[in-house]
């Protein structure tokens, strides 16, 4: 099936998230130790961190890829929602470390001056996350996956992390050494409410939420369908990346068992067609 197939490409994203962030702590927890910079150490170490988010995004993926069986009779694609929330559970914690951190190290004075080699290595790394968040944020839209969306956010706020370091050490080099902890309070907060709005929209999956004004553009689609006197009512859910819905239609009373089948299959097909569900359920009443 097209979706399974999808969840694989979407195991490339996370696979390239994982390569990424082991290189680049690596190198950022290296060259802090030689250039002196404990704003290139904490990046590296937020890096280190996201190896477990990334992780996690891999298991999901690989875990929705499994086929219905005896207890998951609409699949495992909800793992994908879970894996969501560890990524957003990692992020928020890593950012509630950085604030304080930086806070701690602004009010007692503790202010450095590393070397520039600190400051390149900080703008490299930057551009190579920035350069993972575009992809797997185009893969994350392409394939509809909540938790690969997650992890593009992640990758993007590891990239405002870096950039946050390499402005703190610039402005340390110009004499303004309170620009790193200022810079680093920042970014942690931007990292807080990141991880905030990926458990946000996580957790309204999990919950079996959905958003009020797409449920009307589908409603309002299907009332158009030939045949479909009136919707009488709609409910829709997210399931990992899939949308389910059961609706009931008003046709009218005096038509056959098949001529009212077939007005169902034609829901289907527009369905399918204009909003990609592709699980649905639509029973079927007279219409007086």
């Amino acid at each position: 099936m097209q979706e399974y197939y999808d969840l694989k490409r979407g195991e490339k994203g996370a696979w390239l998230s994982i390569s990424s962030y082991l290189f680049l702590s690596s190198l950022k927890l290296i060259i802090a130790y030689i250039a002196g910079s404990q704003a290139l150490r904490a990046d590296g170490l937020n890096n280190a961190t996201d190896v477990v988010a990334s992780i996690a995004v891999l298991i999901g993926l690989k875990i929705s890829r499994k086929p219905p069986d005896q207890d998951h009779h609409y699949g495992h694609f909800r793992a994908e929602s879970i894996a969501s929330l560890v990524a957003a559970f990692v992020m928020i914690t890593v950012g509630i470390e950085v604030v304080f951190n930086s806070f701690t190290k602004l009010s007692e004075h503790e202010l450095e001056t590393p070397n520039m080699l600190a400051g390149y290595t900080a703008l490299f790394s930057a551009t190579i996350m920035f350069g993972v968040y575009r992809y797997n944020l185009f893969l994350a839209k392409k394939i509809k996956s909540s938790s690969l969306y997650a992890q593009s956010q992640d990758n993007l706020s590891d990239a405002l992390v870096s950039i946050g370091a390499f402005g703190g050490i610039i402005g340390s080099h110009f004499g303004l050494s309170w620009m790193d902890p200022i810079a680093g309070i920042i970014v942690g907060l931007i990292i807080c409410k990141t991880a905030f709005d990926i458990f946000k929209d996580a957790s309204l999956t999990l919950t079996d939420g959905f958003d009020s004004k797409e449920i009307k553009q589908i409603k309002k689609g299907m009332a158009k369908v030939e045949g479909v006197q009136e919707v009488k009512d709609i409910k829709a859910r997210l399931h990992g990346n899939q949308i389910l819905v059961d609706a009931t239609i008003l046709v009218h009373p005096e038509l056959t068992v098949e001529e009212s089948h077939q007005i169902t299959d034609q829901v289907e097909e527009y369905l399918a067609e204009a909003f990609h569900i592709h699980h649905t359920h639509i029973h079927i009443e007279p219409y007086k």
